[in-house]
C-alpha cells in the first residue's frame, strides 16, 4: 500500500519542473505517488503530463492562482497517504531519497518530520555554496552524529536561533501537518511557523546524514524577491514577536528569548543590503535596516 505522497506545488519554469518530476519518477519501490498541483498558466503543461501517462502521477491545475501558501494548503488537502513531501518545483530528488526516508521512518516511527541530507545547487544545477548555507551547516545545525531524534524546547531554540532545515526536502507525517496547516497570513516563513506549531504540540524531528536531495537556491525565488523589497523581514519581525509571546505563555522562556532576539534574521537582512540597494532602492534598504535594528 502506498505510504508516501510526494506533492509538487508548481508555478514557474517548465523545464525545471519537468526535471523535478523526472527525479521523482526515478525513485524506487511502489509505495509512493506524485501529485502535481499547477498554480500557473504555462502553455503545454497539461499536455506534457497527459503524454507522460504514468499511473504514479496525478496532475491538477487550479482554477485560479492560490499563491504560495494557498497552494501548499491545497496540496496538503489532496494528500491521502501516511507521509507527505512538499517538494520545490525546481528542486531534485536523488534516486535514494525515498530509501533514506523509509529507513528514518522505520527507525523513528513517531517522528512528525524527517530531515535528510541536502546539497545546495544553483540555477545551473551545479553545487552552490552561499554564506547562508555555510552558516546553517557550521553555526546552527546540530553537531551530532547525524541520525538523531530532536524535539522540545531545545529544538525550538536551535531553529529560532537559525533555521537550518531545508523545507522542500522534509518528509512530514500527513496527520501532523493537516492538524495545523500553513498559516495563510505568512508568505515566506510559513514553514518555520508550522515546525513551531508541531514542536509545541510535542512532535519531534528525525535527521539522517545521507545526502539525497538537491535544493536549488537562486535569486528569482519567492523568498529572495520579498527579501529585496523588505517584505520578508516585515513578516519575520511580526512572526518572531508573536512566537516569543506564545512560547513565554507555553513556559519555553529560553526559546521565547531567542525568538524575540531573532539574531540570524537580523544578520541576514544586513547581508542583503547591497542587493536591496540595487533591486529595491531606498525603501528596501530602510526596511532591512529597521529589521536589523529591531
Amino acid at each position: 500500500m502506498p505510504r508516501y505522497e510526494i506533492l509538487l506545488p508548481y508555478y514557474g519554469s517548465v523545464p525545471l519542473m519537468q526535471d523535478a518530476v523526472r527525479s521523482v519518477l526515478a525513485q524506487s519501490g511502489d509505495d509512493w505517488r506524485l501529485t502535481v498541483v499547477d498554480d500557473g498558466r504555462e502553455s503545454g503543461v497539461p499536455e506534457w503530463f497527459e503524454a507522460l501517462a504514468d499511473p504514479r502521477v496525478r496532475y491538477f491545475r487550479n482554477d485560479r492562482n492560490l499563491g504560495v501558501t494557498g497552494n501548499f494548503n491545497h496540496c496538503v488537502s489532496l494528500a491521502e497517504y501516511e507521509y507527505l513531501v512538499l517538494m520545490g518545483c525546481d528542486d531534485l530528488m536523488h534516486p535514494n531519497y525515498l530509501d533514506v526516508v523509509r529507513a528514518a521512518a522505520e527507525r523513528e516511527p513517531k517522528a512528525a518530520m524527517i530531515q535528510p541530507g541536502v546539497e545546495v545547487i544553483g540555477t545551473d544545477g551545479q553545487p552552490y555554496d552561499t554564506l547562508v548555507d555555510r552558516t546553517k551547516r557550521r553555526v546552527y545545525a546540530p553537531k551530532g552524529p547525524g541520525r538523531e531524534l530532536l524535539g522540545g524546547e531545545d529544538l525550538a531554540v536551535s531553529l529560532l536561533r537559525g533555521n537550518w532545515l531545508y523545507f522542500p526536502s522534509i518528509c512530514w507525517r500527513t496527520e501532523a501537518v493537516r492538524r495545523f496547516g500553513f498559516r495563510p497570513d505568512l508568505g515566506v516563513i510559513q514553514d518555520l511557523a508550522l515546525v513551531v506549531d508541531l514542536l509545541v504540540a510535542g512532535e519531534s524531528l528525525a535527521t539522517s546524514p545521507e545526502v539525497c536531495f538537491s535544493y536549488r537556491r537562486h535569486a528569482e525565488s519567492e523568498s529572495s524577491a520579498k527579501a529585496y523589497t523588505g517584505s520578508r523581514f516585515e513578516e519575520a519581525k511580526r512572526f518572531f514577536g508573536e512566537t516569543a509571546d506564545r512560547l513565554d505563555a507555553h513556559g519555553w522562556h529560553r526559546a521565547a528569548k531567542v525568538s524575540r532576539l531573532h539574531l540570524s534574521s537580523r544578520l541576514h537582512a544586513i547581508t542583503l543590503l547591497p542587493g536591496a540597494a540595487r533591486h529595491a532602492g531606498r525603501p528596501g534598504v530602510l526596511a532591512m535596516l529597521k529589521h536589523a535594528a529591531r
